[in-house]
């Protein structure tokens, strides 16, 4: 009889739980992931929305401002597909100033005019490949009938001014890849590798080489060796418009990664140096070193006007980086994106006045601008504050355009949801949409700030697990 008793109990506890609404849900998954003692000193924001009317579902402090990481993203990209269009994209020139003579000399420089590609150079896309690049470049200039340069190869990055890196990042991020800032003559992706190896014998690391190689920057090696498993803590302290870089941190021995990748110093240099390089390595020298646009300014020399446009590249569309920049959360395209905004809309190129533009468009959509603290593009800046009611209104927002599907599209799979991940120092957040097998569609925004230890994602997943 006792043994009934139980069974009728458990069958009637069981009812009760299959019986709970999704706030219900939440609610239980949410207090219990509170007492979690990782999160006993952090800020844990979430918001969830009925996709199909915006109704509020569940909510906990989502109208406090918390450091958003990555899934700032999802902002920043419906931004620019509401300002700019999916179809948007960038133009680069190559031109030359001066006069070429009758024996192929070319009496002035070759100019590539960056026009805010983030993309150039980069091996994401087949037309921007770097070797597709620089063979565009060296046929548009043999077919000009340049034979030698009296002069140089400058890379003009002057439509954006010099500031790179916005206000707000940390230094021990801004010498590594995902640290590199925007140029409006940007290339590869503004990085380079560096190659490593630890040695267990003396705990010392060798970096064995950079690809591509790079003669004008001076690497000091403060390396050690980690213990095996101890993994990937290398950071490249190399400043902006900089050429030393300090290694620090360690690398573990065994590790089977080749190395790491570091944030090019000024890739308008570089894109000037790598066409030179080219041009030399054919037979086309050039008298002079290369320059930029910058660094003339700085010396106090004038920039040569261009005499001719020899050759044009268009860079993907706009969907077609934003599908990258969500789905491997490209740190650079953010800050292009931003002050591409700003540029776009008549403003100074600048990220304060990218971010100003943005928030002033979602303001005019009735999010309050208070809610949205915004001070770089991707995220990075761990000064950046947006309540996640803010992010769940824009994300709502976006599902009425015409440009969602490829906005949707290009947020990532997690937890078998399309979200967008952010994780820096103590912060981890998701962002984005969820369908469940009743075809009851969900907005989902999770972060929290200030958490303890490692392993965070997994206990926030078993929170949105409430929804399955």
């Amino acid at each position: 009889m006792l043994k009934k008793f139980f069974l009728l109990l458990l069958l009637l506890s069981q009812s009760f739980v299959y019986a709970q609404t999704p706030a219900q849900k939440l609610e239980r998954a949410f207090n219990n992931f509170l007492a979690d003692p990782q999160a006993k000193y952090a800020l844990t924001s979430l918001c969830v929305l009925d996709a199909k009317t915006g109704q509020t579902i569940f909510s906990r402090n989502e109208n406090i401002g918390v450091a958003t990481a990555s899934t700032l993203k999802t902002i920043t990209s419906a931004t620019a597909f509401g300002l700019l269009g999916k179809d948007f994209q960038y133009q680069t020139t190559l031109a030359y100033s001066g006069t070429i003579s009758p024996d192929g000399t070319l009496k002035g420089n070759l100019i590539i005019v960056g026009g805010g590609d983030p993309t150039l150079g980069s091996w994401r896309y087949e037309s921007s490949k770097e070797g597709v690049v620089l063979n565009q470049w060296v046929s548009a200039i043999k077919a000009t009938g340049i034979k030698k340069i009296d002069g140089k190869v400058i890379g003009d990055d002057g439509l954006w001014g010099s500031q790179t890196t916005p206000d707000g990042w940390i230094w021990q991020d801004i010498g590594n890849y995902y640290g590199a800032g925007a140029s409006a003559l940007s290339w590869r992706e503004n990085q380079f590798d560096l190659h490593l190896r630890a040695n267990r014998a003396d705990r010392t690391v060798t970096v064995l080489k950079a690809v591509p190689e790079m003669p004008y920057i001076r690497f000091v090696n403060e390396l050690k060796a980690g213990a095996e498993g101890t993994g990937d803590k290398v950071y490249a302290y190399l400043p902006p418009l900089g050429n030393t870089a300090y290694l620090r941190g360690s690398w573990a021995i065994g590790i089977s990664k080749s190395g790491v990748s570091a944030a090019l110093p000024d890739p308008a240099f570089d894109a000037a140096f790598r066409l030179q390089d080219t041009l030399q390595r054919i037979g086309i020298s050039a008298t002079e070193t290369p320059t930029t646009a910058r660094q003339l300014t700085a010396e106090q020399k004038p920039m040569p006007v261009v005499t001719k446009k020899l050759s044009k590249i268009s860079s993907p569309n706009l969907s077609e980086i934003v599908y990258w920049f969500n789905k491997k959360s490209v740190n650079l395209y953010g800050e292009h994106l931003l002050k591409t905004i700003a540029w776009k809309s008549g403003k100074e190129a600048t990220t304060q006045n990218g971010a100003a533009t943005e928030i002033n468009y979602w303001s005019a959509k009735g999010i309050d601008s208070r809610a949205l603290n915004i001070l770089d593009g991707s995220g990075l800046s761990p000064g950046t504050r947006v309540t996640t009611a803010a992010m769940a209104s824009v994300l709502f927002q976006s599902q009425k355009e015409s440009w969602f599907p490829a906005y949707y599209e290009s947020l990532p799979e997690n937890n078998g949801m399309k979200l967008k991940s952010g994780s820096i120092n103590d912060v981890s957040a998701y962002a984005g949409y969820y369908t469940d097998k009743n075809d009851n569609k969900y907005i989902i925004v999770i972060n929290i700030n200030n958490y303890s230890g490692s392993g965070i994602s997994k206990k926030l997943f078993r929170v949105l697990d409430a929804l399955k």
